[in-house]
């Protein structure tokens, strides 16, 4: 961090060096004015004084000033000077340093109050659920990717709305490029589902990233992530949708006309099964689109 001087502080200190130390500061100790023949010099107030001028005329700066009579005079002066002056950088310095660590420990602490602000916060849909309450939306945000936190949450499937049907399940998300939330209730009311890094399609082969995770309600909020074991994240065909794989089992596995259901475990999450019954009855399904 600098620290600045003005000006006539600069020139004092100069003219200081210039009078006692010509050979190493200067060419000369006398210097001409341009103007006049009169020999002139800067006296340490940063004044110019002209040795010829009434002593009665001169800047009071100039008349006060007396240069040392003699080195050590010099040498005391000089440090003084300067310990003066490191002693006010250092104060300086030392006064800043500990207003930025005060800044940064109340920046710190506005933070923290963010956080916990905004884990009370709810997603904002677009249309009312019938699966997902608060308490439900609360925990699935909070777990969601961080690419996916702020934007609001788009209603694209429901069987409520479309029909239970996986062909169109598919076909309303045949142009979206952002992840999904798959919700499923059964017939015992038991809420669980999966979140998806990419939208659900007609694919010979798995796709999807490790951002993939299972959930469960039952009894209370559980969330499965990638275990790193296999890469079978989603696949599906126009007779069922598959999540997760491995081990004789889907973690999650949807029919044709998304009426039956199963979920078993599977080492893609090391789960179990999701529903209190690993084969159920589907009751609701919705999917909503999350941008990021």
């Amino acid at each position: 961090m600098g620290v600045a001087y003005s000006v006539g502080e600069v020139d004092h200190l100069f003219a200081f060096f210039v009078e006692w130390s010509p050979n190493m500061y200067g060419k000369s100790k006398k210097k001409h004015c341009k103007s006049c023949n009169h020999k002139k010099k800067k006296d340490l107030s940063g004044y110019l004084v002209d040795k010829d001028m009434d002593p009665a005329n001169q800047p009071k700066a100039a008349k006060n000033w007396k240069p040392p009579s003699t080195l050590l005079q010099t040498e005391n002066f000089l440090s003084f000077w300067i310990v003066d002056k490191v002693s006010k950088i250092i104060t300086v310095k030392d006064s800043k340093r500990r207003l930025s660590f005060c800044s940064s420990v109340e920046s710190e602490k506005e933070n923290e109050e963010y956080q916990e602000e905004d884990e009370g916060m709810l997603p904002v849909l677009n249309q009312p659920s019938q699966l997902l309450q608060d308490h439900h939306l609360q925990k699935l945000a909070a777990h969601m990717p961080a690419r996916t936190q702020g934007y609001p949450w788009n209603l694209v499937y429901s069987t409520a709305i479309h029909g239970s049907s996986l062909k169109t399940l598919y076909r309303n998300m045949a142009d979206l490029d952002s992840p999904v939330l798959l919700v499923i209730r059964d017939m015992h009311n038991k809420v669980f589902g999966a979140f998806s890094s990419d939208p659900f399609k007609v694919s010979q082969y798995c796709y999807g990233t490790g951002e993939t995770f299972l959930f469960t309600f039952q009894p209370d909020f559980q969330h499965y992530r990638w275990s790193g074991e296999n890469s079978y994240f989603v696949s599906g065909n126009m007779e069922s949708l598959h999540i997760g794989a491995g081990g004789g089992g889907f973690a999650l596995w949807l029919d044709a006309d998304l009426y039956h259901g199963a979920s078993f475990s599977c080492p893609t999450f090391n789960n179990p099964p999701l529903s209190t019954h690993q084969d159920f009855i589907v009751q609701d399904v919705e999917v909503w689109t999350v941008r990021g």
